[in-house]
C-alpha cells in the first residue's frame, strides 16, 4: 500500500511539473539571439549561392534547345485511301467447312476505305517547307499540319522517296520558325540526342511536342526494311514511340541531327509500338541531299536494274577463289544490255567495294547500289584473278 501512495505522489508530482513546463514553454518568447541566429543561417551566402547553382543548373543546353526548337515542330495527321479486301458474308458462314468453298470468293471482294493515320515533322524553311518520313506522308490523300500556335494548314506533298524514307511537304506561311542543321559525319557517339515528335497524337491535345532524352548510342548503322534503304544511320536510346515518325532528332546546340524514323520494340503492332531504348534517325546530310532534289525535281528518279546476280563469299567458295577471309560477294550472273555488263563486270568476279563503302555480305551491295539514283556513276572495287580492279559503273534507266 506504501508503495502504491507514494507512486501516486510522484505522478501528481510530475504532472504538476509537465504542466508548468508546457505552460512555460507556451508563454515564453523565444530569445533574440535564436531568432538572429536562424536569420543569419537562412540568408548566409553558402545557402544563397546553392539555391542559386540548383536553380541555374535547371536551365541547361537541352532546356534551351527545347525553348528555342519546339515552335518549329509540327504534328501531321494524314488521311490515306486505301483498297481494304472485305467479306460480302459478314460473319455468315465463317466455319472451316464453308471457308474451304467459300475463301478464293471472298478475296475477290476490295473497296476503298479512308484510313487515318498520324505522324511528326519539322519546319526546314520560314516559307513552309517541311520534312518528315515517307511512310507516314507518302501515300496520303490529304496532310492536315499543325503548328505550335494551334494553327492547322492543309499540306501539298512536294515530293517523296520510298527508299530513304523521306517526304517534303509545304504549307502557305511566311516569317514561320524553322530549324537548322548538324553535320551528321560529325556527329559523337556519346552526345546527347533530344528527340521531338507527336507520339500517339498528344500534339494535338496541347499543340506542344512531346521531347525525350538519350544519347547517340551508334552511328554509321545501315540496314533495309520493306524495300527501304536505311543507310548509315544514327542509333539513340532517346525515347521515341508510334507517332515519332517524321520528328526531328536534335543536339544538345539546337541543331537537326537526323530524322526519327524507325524503332526496334517488342510489340508486334505498329499502333503500340512503344521504345525500349532503340531508335534510328536518317542522318540530316542524307536528308538535305533527298529534300533538295525533292523540292527541285518531285521525286527521285531510282527506276535502274543493275542487272546482277550474286552470291555472299562462305568458306567454300572462298576456298575455291583462294581467298583468305569470306568478305565480298561473287558475281554469279550479268545479264545482257544492263548496268553490270556495260561496265565490264564478269561472272567470277569479287565485288569488294562500292563508292569506297566495303561489301562484307549481300545486304551490303544491295543497300550501296539501291541507293543510287539514274545516271549516277558508281565506283565498283573488284577481284579478278588476284587482281584488282575499279569499274565504273553508270546506272541506265530502264526502257520500258
Amino acid at each position: 500500500m506504501k508503495t502504491s501512495k507514494l507512486s501516486a505522489s510522484i505522478l501528481v508530482g510530475l504532472l504538476f511539473l509537465s504542466q508548468s513546463i508546457i505552460i512555460a514553454a507556451c508563454s515564453k518568447e523565444p530569445s533574440e539571439s535564436v531568432l538572429q541566429e536562424h536569420n543569419t543561417q537562412a540568408q548566409s551566402p553558402e545557402i544563397l549561392q546553392a539555391n542559386a547553382d540548383i536553380s541555374n543548373s535547371r536551365h541547361n543546353a537541352i532546356t534551351e534547345t527545347v525553348k528555342i526548337a519546339s515552335p518549329a515542330i509540327v504534328g501531321i495527321n494524314i488521311t490515306e485511301v486505301r483498297q481494304v479486301g472485305y467479306d460480302p458474308f459478314g460473319s455468315a458462314f465463317r466455319d472451316p467447312f464453308f471457308d474451304q468453298f467459300f475463301n478464293n470468293f471472298r478475296k475477290q471482294y476490295s473497296k476503298k476505305m479512308e484510313v487515318r493515320s498520324l505522324g511528326s515533322g519539322f519546319l526546314i524553311s520560314s516559307d513552309g517547307y517541311i520534312v518528315t518520313n515517307d511512310h507516314v506522308a507518302g501515300n496520303a490523300s490529304k496532310v492536315v499540319v499543325t503548328l505550335t500556335n494551334g494553327e492547322k494548314y492543309n499540306a501539298e506533298i512536294i515530293g517523296s522517296d520510298p527508299v530513304s524514307d523521306v517526304a517534303l511537304l509545304k504549307i502557305k506561311g511566311k516569317n514561320l520558325p524553322f530549324l537548322t542543321f548538324a553535320n551528321s559525319d560529325e556527329v559523337i557517339v556519346g552526345e546527347w540526342s533530344i528527340a521531338f515528335g507527336n507520339p500517339f497524337g498528344l500534339f494535338d491535345i496541347n499543340a506542344r511536342p512531346t521531347v525525350t532524352v538519350g544519347v547517340v548510342s551508334n552511328i554509321g548503322v545501315s540496314f533495309s526494311q520493306e524495300n527501304r534503304i536505311y543507310k548509315n544511320m544514327i542509333q539513340t536510346d532517346a525515347a521515341i514511340s508510334s507517332g515519332n515518325s517524321g520528328g526531328p532528332l536534335l543536339n544538345a546546340s539546337g541543331e537537326v541531327i537526323g530524322v526519327n524514323t524507325i524503332i526496334y520494340s517488342t510489340s508486334q503492332s505498329s499502333q503500340g509500338a512503344g521504345s525500349i531504348g532503340i531508335g534510328f534517325a536518317v542522318p540530316i546530310n542524307r536528308v538535305k541531299h533527298i529534300a533538295d532534289q525533292l523540292k527541285e525535281h518531285g521525286k527521285i528518279d531510282r527506276d535502274f536494274n543493275p542487272g546482277l546476280i550474286v552470291q555472299q563469299i562462305d568458306d567454300n567458295i572462298a576456298k575455291y577463289f583462294k581467298l583468305d577471309k569470306t568478305d565480298g560477294v561473287v558475281v554469279i550472273e550479268v545479264k545482257s544490255g544492263s548496268s553490270a555488263e556495260k561496265s565490264g563486270i564478269e561472272p567470277g568476279d569479287i565485288i569488294l567495294k562500292v563508292d569506297n563503302t566495303p561489301i562484307h555480305k549481300d545486304d551490303d551491295l544491295v543497300i550501296a547500289i539501291s541507293d543510287g539514283v539514274v545516271g549516277q556513276t558508281l565506283k565498283i572495287e573488284i577481284l579478278r584473278s588476284g587482281e584488282t580492279l575499279t569499274k565504273k559503273m553508270y546506272l541506265n534507266p530502264i526502257k520500258r
